[in-house]
């Protein structure tokens, strides 16, 4: 076993570790050094826990059963899941981190050892921490299923608005503080229990309300925001258990999920007390300003023979991906397209919004694994400008982030969100399987523009025929 000095070292070495990993993780040149380093920091700090003097001989079997069952779950997960499930499978993973610091929480709270030889003023502070610790842990446990289920499609998109929610809120919120003053001076460890029960209770629930109140656009933010309250709830754990690893790496990913939430509300021109309150996303369908409720235009359709010939002879494409393109699996296809263009001298580059897909970096993700080069891959800000000299601007399977109305319509749900401006282009090609909203439940006036194109169909299937025509 190892001693508590060569425990803490290796602690120390890890939060290193996981340090380096989150600035690889930021660039995706140097992503696989930093899920390399991610590794091994984790791979250090598990065997200095498992190793560590806390864990006695007579417990180490148990431990090393439970990492068996564990892993064997997670590297099944890691073979069978496609990337297209890596949304609802990231938040199913922060449900189980809320899980833990729930159940860590209560075995830490009845241990008679948890509280042994502490002061009044040390006991209290304790309780503090069990008790904040099991609250954040319920939320994020709830808020990541009922997030799984919509992610998964099991849960409809539609924010559920119940009469006087925020007030329902303060009242929870209310009673948990009620609660809290009760445990923190309950006598017996029953009446500290019941306590505990309803508070984790109210707890859940708000989880559920606050995330089914929140609409289908609102949830790439919501996969962040459940990643914040994760750390938050790791660490919390921490605090239980005095490890410092784990309060340094929970404090590490519940301040990089903040800021990477409110980076993503500012690309929907959202704030984060707005995603909370819910209700964008609701299914309803944008109303003109000038009181129309349908498009002005009519749809024209192209074949993938033409949509091949409008390629062929540009000079400059710009490629924006979105979640169509996920469940198609069209991403190898689209990078075979890509090479083809650019070995005869197209000048072909990929506008990706904040968010496009169901999570952070979801295009970027699957436009790796399909080998598209990084230096190709833009940003919204970084290509915006140029769609005025664009002869194709092509968009697979995404609908929002493309979407005029956040420009044209002050009356739409979306009205001021920051989207690709793809319609600016010579000409614009849609591929969709049909004529359906997206997932903000937001009708689209790109789809009736004069220099726009609809290619329907399966975008894996309506790619490959793209290709071969190109190379006819």
């Amino acid at each position: 076993m190892m001693s508590s000095s060569l425990t803490s070292v290796a602690y120390l070495g890890a939060t290193i570790l996981f340090i380096l990993s989150l600035g690889g993780l930021s660039n995706p040149e140097t992503s696989r050094r930093g899920n390399l380093y991610g590794m091994i920091g984790m791979t250090i700090a598990v065997l200095a826990t498992v190793f560590g003097p806390r864990v006695t001989m007579e417990g180490l079997p148990w431990i090393i059963g439970a990492m068996v069952v564990g892993g064997s779950i997670g590297l099944y997960a890691a073979r069978k899941v496609q990337m297209t499930q890596m949304p609802e499978l990231v938040a199913l993973m922060h449900s189980l981190v809320g899980l833990a610091a729930c159940l860590v929480g209560y075995a830490n709270y009845i241990d008679p050892m948890a509280s042994l030889n502490l002061s009044h003023a040390e006991k209290a502070i304790h309780e503090i921490e069990v008790y904040v610790g099991i609250l954040i842990g319920a939320v994020t446990f709830a808020g990541s299923l009922i997030a799984f289920g919509k992610l998964a499609g099991k849960i409809g998109g539609k924010p559920l608005l119940l009469p006087g929610r925020h007030f329902l809120n303060l009242i929870g919120l209310l009673v948990v503080i009620a609660f809290g003053y009760q445990f923190l001076h309950a006598e017996t460890i029953d009446a500290g229990m019941f306590a505990l029960a309803v508070m984790t209770v109210i707890a859940l629930l708000f989880g559920i309300h606050m995330v089914m109140a929140i609409g289908g656009a609102d949830m790439p933010v919501v996969v962040s925001m459940l990643n914040s309250y994760s750390g938050w709830a790791a660490a919390a754990t921490g605090f239980m258990l005095n490890n410092d690893l784990l309060i340094v790496t929970g404090a590490l990913v519940g301040s990089s999920g903040a800021i990477l939430s409110y980076i993503m509300c500012r690309a929907m021109n959202r704030n984060f007390i707005s995603v909370i309150a819910g209700g964008f996303g609701g299914g309803a369908p944008a109303k003109k300003s000038g009181g129309d409720a349908q498009p002005v235009g009519e749809v024209v359709s192209i074949s993938a023979v033409e949509t091949a010939e409008l390629l062929r002879e540009a000079k400059n494409v710009i490629i924006v991906p979105g979640y169509g393109m996920a469940v198609a699996q069209a991403q190898h296809t689209v990078n075979e397209i890509t090479q083809f263009l650019r070995e005869k001298g197209v000048n072909v580059r990929f506008g990706i919004h904040p968010v496009a897909g169901r999570m952070p970096g979801h295009m970027n993700v699957l436009l790796a694994e399909a080998k598209v080069p990084y230096d190709i891959v833009m940003e919204m800000d970084e290509v915006n400008a140029d769609f005025p000299d664009t002869d194709v601007s092509m968009v697979i399977g995404a609908n929002d982030i493309v979407n005029p109305a956040a420009q044209e319509e002050p009356g739409s749900p979306i009205a001021g969100m920051p989207v690709l401006e793809v319609w600016k282009a010579k000409t614009s090609i849609v591929m969709k399987r049909s004529m359906a909203s997206g997932y903000a439940g937001v009708d689209n006036p790109l789809f009736y523009k004069e220099n726009n194109r609809m290619l329907f169909g399966d975008a894996k299937k309506m790619l490959d025929e793209v290709l071969v025509a190109l190379k006819a």
